[in-house]
């Protein structure tokens, strides 16, 4: 490759919302974490609303407002305006351009931007701050979302970087993009971590979104390749959705099919993102679902080690 060629790679820029340090989730020791803008997918249990839309979002925390009205003031389009007696602001959507002004001059905070656009080599000199890390953990970076594969470019060229200064590489996804897409990324992954939320496609289109065809298809056609990564599938558990014994059994029967395969985790509903929604003005659809007790994840594991699969099944501690 010429010099020039690493030069225009490393200049490649992707969408954002946040980084996060010293994780122990997604992945073998301590862990950076980058979080990509934007997913195909409409999960209503999602922990990251921030992270589902391609656009640069605004939130607002009303708790921490001073009404100080400085964004009122800087607001090129006349779209924020007091509301509740002066008590609050409030932005007319339809008037918003996504400036961001409001967000600059915010000094309390309540104004908060999600998404924000960097390039791979501003982004490596971020990640080598926690090299020290990675060597005494067998730590390394993770990618996650949103979905990552919806900036393919972009994460092949930061995976790439990784490897090349011999940085342990992982991503999260639900696969649900055109092989071609996945396929740009498969040689720089070490562990990869793929979402099934559940294996009905009705089901699956009718609770996300989407058909789950793409996603099972490109799992088997990778799991043919002569790429070694680590293979996790990851369950999050939704009760009333995917934690039946059907749904179950069948997650355990395509499984099988996968060489690659580790191991399959677990991973408890749960509501940690759902401040999030009342900051995006967002409605959160999964408001009255309770999470799994421990007694019935500790049935569901043992419910799926005992279809003798041969794949060891265990709770997971990602965050989903």
């Amino acid at each position: 490759m010429k010099d020039k060629d690493i030069v225009k790679k490393n200049k490649v820029k992707g969408n954002i919302i946040r980084i996060e340090r010293s994780s122990i989730h997604d992945g073998q020791g301590l862990r950076t974490v980058i979080f990509l803008k934007g997913c195909k997918l409409s999960c209503p249990w999602c922990s990251t609303p921030e992270s589902q839309s391609f656009e640069f979002e605004k939130g607002y925390d009303q708790r921490l407002c001073t009404v100080c009205g400085q964004c009122v003031e800087s607001c090129p389009e006349n779209a924020i305006s007091f509301f509740n007696d002066g008590l609050s602001v409030s932005t007319d959507k339809d008037k918003c351009v996504r400036c961001f002004r409001c967000f600059e001059v915010c000094q309390a905070n309540a104004v908060k931007k999600y998404g924000f656009t960097v390039s791979v080599d501003d982004l490596m000199k971020e990640i080598s701050k926690d090299e020290i890390f990675y060597f005494h953990s067998e730590g390394g970076i993770t990618i996650s979302g949103g979905e990552p594969l919806c900036q393919p470019v972009f994460c092949a060229a930061l995976l790439e970087e990784c490897k090349k200064v011999g940085i342990h590489t992982a991503m999260e996804s639900s696969l649900h993009t055109s092989y071609s897409s996945f396929n740009k990324v498969l040689p720089w992954i070490d562990h990869l971590y793929a979402d099934l939320k559940h294996m009905d496609n009705q089901m699956h289109a009718l609770w996300v979104g989407e058909s789950n065809h793409l996603i099972l298809e490109n799992l088997l056609r990778a799991d043919q390749t002569d790429y070694s990564y680590r293979l996790t599938i990851r369950l999050p558990l939704i009760p009333g959705f995917n934690d039946t014994d059907l749904n179950l059994q069948a997650t355990i029967d395509f499984c099988r099919k996968l060489k690659k395969i580790k191991e399959i985790e677990l991973l408890p509903y749960h509501r940690l993102g759902s401040d999030t929604y009342r900051l995006l003005g967002l409605d959160y659809k999964c408001r009255e679902l309770m999470p799994p007790s421990i007694d019935h994840l500790d049935e569901r594991v043992a419910y799926m080690n005992s279809l003798s699969s041969g794949i060891p099944i265990k709770t997971g501690s990602g965050i989903t």
